[in-house]
């Protein structure tokens, strides 16, 4: 089965096929479901970091932007840009140790930028259940098998 790219949600969102969620309920210590969960939410951090500085910094991305589609993605590049500049070469002033969410034998430590100020000129989004195709629902669990077998990394089995 060829996997197709996809973003990483969380439980907020449907299950697609170009958007992947964790599994709902507890799963026992190793088992796909489980591996799968952890791993997709590590990569979730590692985008809700960046999006958390780059909107700490550039308040731009607090609000909706109320310009042409062409005009945002200007924007949003241009965010873009400077984080991944400011990140190579100033990453002791753009982000300072403690700033990023840290992970120490597998228990989380929130970094400094979710304490910036207030998000609340977002709208929420609201949690509206739909039973996923059969496509997607394999195409998750091919994943959770990748995860446990040619992708497995060596630390994964301690933490999740």
């Amino acid at each position: 089965m060829q996997i197709p790219y996809f973003f990483a949600g969380d439980s907020a969102f449907a299950l697609s096929e170009n958007l992947m969620k964790p599994y709902t309920g507890d799963f026992p210590k190793g088992t796909p479901q489980r591996i799968f969960n952890y791993r997709l939410s590590r990569g979730r951090r590692i985008v809700e970091n960046a999006f958390g500085i780059s909107s700490a910094v550039f308040r731009v991305l607090r609000k909706p932007m109320l310009l042409e589609p062409a005009k945002a993605e200007w924007v949003i590049m241009t965010v873009i840009l400077l984080h991944n500049y400011l990140r190579k070469h100033s990453p002791n002033i753009y982000t300072p140790l403690g700033t990023l969410d840290y992970e120490v034998n597998g228990n989380l430590t929130e970094g400094s930028w979710r304490n910036e100020g207030d998000m609340t000129s977002m709208v929420p989004i609201r949690n509206i259940p739909r039973r996923p195709t059969n496509y997607c629902t394999k195409v998750r669990d091919e994943i959770a098998n990748y995860f446990i077998n040619n992708g497995a990394l060596e630390w994964q089995d301690q933490y999740a």
